[in-house]
């Protein structure tokens, strides 16, 4: 089985900054996409972004584009989402998640496997 554990939620004013983190550990995930999706209350999971583990190449929607910057650390099995510009908008519970095999389309959830439990990152105007 693999856990994915989230970290770095938190409350924060408009235009301020967070900082997610995302720990993997046991079974080996499918060393390809680690995705991050986020839910806000009444709505879909929706897709933030994406890296590849192999490339660093990174995907995001476009509602994050250019505020949002996704990174890994290999040798710690850990993802980050470094969220800046935040807006009341971004409010959500914070997953990430990982496929069990290759994914062909990084923003589709029903791609990815294993999910974390969440973290809460609320954003005040």
């Amino acid at each position: 089985q693999v856990q994915l554990v989230e970290s770095g939620g938190g409350l924060v004013q408009a235009g301020g900054s967070l900082r997610l983190s995302c720990a993997a550990s046991g079974r080996t995930v499918s060393k390809n996409i680690m995705g991050w999706f986020r839910q806000a209350p009444g709505k879909e999971r929706e897709f933030v972004g994406a890296i590849n583990w192999n490339s660093g190449n990174t995907y995001y929607a476009d509602s994050v584009k250019g505020r949002f910057t996704i990174s890994r650390d290999n040798a710690k099995n850990s993802v980050y989402l470094q969220m800046n510009s935040l807006k009341p908008e971004d409010t959500a519970v914070y997953y990430c998640a990982a496929p069990a095999a290759t994914v062909r389309v990084v923003y589709a959830r029903e791609q990815y496997d294993y999910w974390g439990r969440g973290t809460q990152v609320t954003v005040s105007s």
